[in-house]
């Protein structure tokens, strides 16, 4: 088999995987899932049509695989096989309890039609991997269900009531929501969702949540998608301060380990330092603090503000150790 011929096999068979793991496709999905051109693709669905696969639809709309069409069972490479490994031990780390017991659930039938070389393999290789635990989890010892409900509630389009507790508030407080979307950053997953006693859009940080219940009440409106909140959200942020520092070469590395959070840009050798940009919206409190942990090693460069800022609290923090 020529080169060529098995490349267009290896994707006719992954086109057809495609279409068996969701309800309907476009061809521009799989055009640029596989970068090739759309005439490829439609070249291709012909080819399993003509191998006698019920494929409804057409060019320009979608397709899908006729419902009760039986397929043969789905292998997996051993490169795939062992990927399964990993993820499983990241979702016991990310997920939350409900999540991760359904997840392994399904693993476990995915394991099922695995060669029997392939199951030795991930036997070996699943004690050699550890995930350490976060020193704040994710998710709180009695809500092991907080991102299964969440998922749920977004794909039912029912309201949810959580008890949330801010980082201002002395005890968490009910609130119903209607989920758009979730996202994790910095160890956490955050909830956006429209809130309906403040009548505006919320972002609910998951360790926060003491409570999670799915309602039989429907969403009270159609809400935008998550991708237009955060486009939304970015565009009427606060502006943002372009920062300036000179950081000793010996100490720069410790600072790449955050420095994304912060608003990183760019970098360059400057001699014995390494000058960083970053662009913040916060140069009174969150950024400012952040510093101090490296301030000794680090000369700001721009702007002024920050320096003022820098000082005051460094000084604030001698008078109280002082006192």
């Amino acid at each position: 088999m020529s080169v060529d011929i098995k490349k267009r096999f290896d994707r006719i068979v992954n086109i057809l995987i495609q279409l068996q793991s969701k309800r309907v496709i476009r061809a521009q999905e799989l055009s640029d899932r596989f970068e090739v051109s759309l005439r490829t693709i439609y070249r291709d669905i012909k080819s399993l049509e003509q191998a006698g696969v019920p494929i409804i639809g057409e060019a320009g709309t979608g397709y899908s695989i006729m419902e009760g069409y039986k397929l043969p069972p789905v292998s997996f490479s051993k490169e795939e096989a062992l990927s399964f490994v990993a993820t499983e031990k990241l979702t016991q780390k990310f997920l939350d309890k409900e999540s991760a017991k359904q997840y392994g659930s399904a693993m476990l039938k995915i394991k099922s039609i695995l060669k029997n070389h392939d199951k030795d393999l991930l036997s070996t290789v699943e004690s050699q991997i550890i995930m350490r635990e976060q020193s704040m989890p994710p998710f709180l010892e009695q809500v092991p269900h907080a991102l299964s409900s969440t998922l749920e509630s977004i794909s039912l389009q029912k309201q949810l009531v959580v008890k949330y507790q801010g980082i201002q508030d002395n005890e968490g407080r009910l609130r119903t929501i209607e989920p758009i979307g979730i996202y994790h950053d910095g160890g956490f997953w955050y909830i956006v969702a429209y809130c309906l006693y403040r009548d505006d859009f919320r972002q609910f940080r998951s360790d926060r949540i003491q409570e999670a219940s799915l309602t039989d009440q429907n969403f009270s409106k159609k809400h935008i998608s998550i991708a237009e909140y955060i486009e939304k959200h970015r565009q009427t942020n606060q502006p943002k301060t372009r920062i300036k520092l000179l950081v000793a070469n010996r100490l720069a590395n410790y600072l790449k380990w955050e420095r994304k959070h912060y608003g990183f840009v760019s970098e360059k050798n400057v001699g014995d330092f390494i000058e960083m940009t970053f662009e913040s919206r916060d140069i009174e409190n969150e950024f400012p603090r952040w510093l101090m942990m490296f301030a000794d090693f680090v000369k700001i460069l721009e702007p002024v503000e920050l320096k003022r800022n820098l000082t005051t609290l460094l000084q604030r923090s001698i008078e109280n150790q002082s006192n």
